[in-house]
């Protein structure tokens, strides 16, 4: 079975970088890390190759530096690696994102199974998926927490939906988007770290692709806007109360009131 996982680089702060013209994260600045949500879907990944065989590859779009995730992917278990990098993919919203990567996947192969994590923790919208798949016309579910049953031709996955939990059986290609539920992840092998030192990561630019078309990547191709962006401001001001217990009770309610964090009555 072939396999492809989507992660992403992410910064490890909020104490990052903005661009005050475009809007949009300064990938380069600050450390960053591996989307969390990335890691239950690389487990996802190995667990399904363990019970039916073939490879696990990953892909990320991001600056050259974005290699750092690919590399800690090989430390897990991941045979092969991609990244789809260009100036040209700079910028973009969520359905420019899913648009460029759909066209990465398809310059590479074909898959039986595309997973990834639920959301990321930098843009939070949980759209890849979706409008990934729409692009590669294949079927997708998402909110997986459980794959109770892998086939040669089928697999079979329960999707939390909020206000229902669905059983749903696919028949591949599909794409699945994992919560944190479905597996724990395991931890990165300095073994394998020593063996993948060197390992080939496949770069991929626009001319690899099968839509050149600059129109559709980056800001060109995005039909959102970031208005403004800015890091929540930072709460620091204290006060400390002395008093006696009930005294102190009621100061606290008063404020809660006051505040409009309560509105009951006692």
């Amino acid at each position: 079975m072939d396999i492809m996982v989507l992660i992403k680089q992410v910064p490890m702060s909020s104490d990052v970088g903005v661009d005050e013209e475009t809007g949009v994260i300064k990938r380069e600045s600050g450390d960053t890390k591996m989307n969390p949500y990335d890691l239950y879907a690389l487990e996802a990944a190995f667990q399904t190759r363990e019970k039916m065989g073939g490879t696990v590859s990953v892909l990320t779009m991001g600056p050259p530096q974005a290699e750092q995730v690919i590399r800690e992917a090989f430390m897990m278990g991941a045979d092969k690696g991609y990244l789809l990098t260009d100036r040209a993919f700079a910028g973009s919203d969520v359905l420019a994102t899913s648009y460029a990567l759909a066209q990465g996947i398809q310059s590479i192969g074909k898959f039986n199974l595309i997973i990834c994590g639920k959301q990321t923790t930098d843009g939070d919208t949980a759209q890849v998926a979706s409008e990934c798949s729409e692009f590669l016309n294949i079927p997708c579910i998402t909110n997986v927490t459980s794959i109770p049953e892998i086939n040669n031709d089928s697999i079979n996955v329960i999707s939390d939906m909020g206000q229902t939990i669905e059983t749903v059986k696919m028949l591949y290609p599909c794409m699945i988007a994992v919560d944190k539920e479905i597996y724990q992840p395991r931890l990165p092998s300095y073994r394998r770290k020593k063996l993948t030192l060197n390992q080939n990561i496949t770069r991929l630019n626009l001319s690899n692709l099968d839509d050149k078309d600059n129109n559709q990547y980056g800001l060109d191709g995005s039909p959102t806007r970031v208005v403004k962006i800015f890091p929540p401001p930072v709460q620091d001001e204290k006060e400390i109360w002395n008093g006696e217990s009930d005294q102190l009770a009621d100061r606290l309610l008063n404020l809660l009131k006051d505040e409009k964090f309560y509105q009951g009555g006692i």
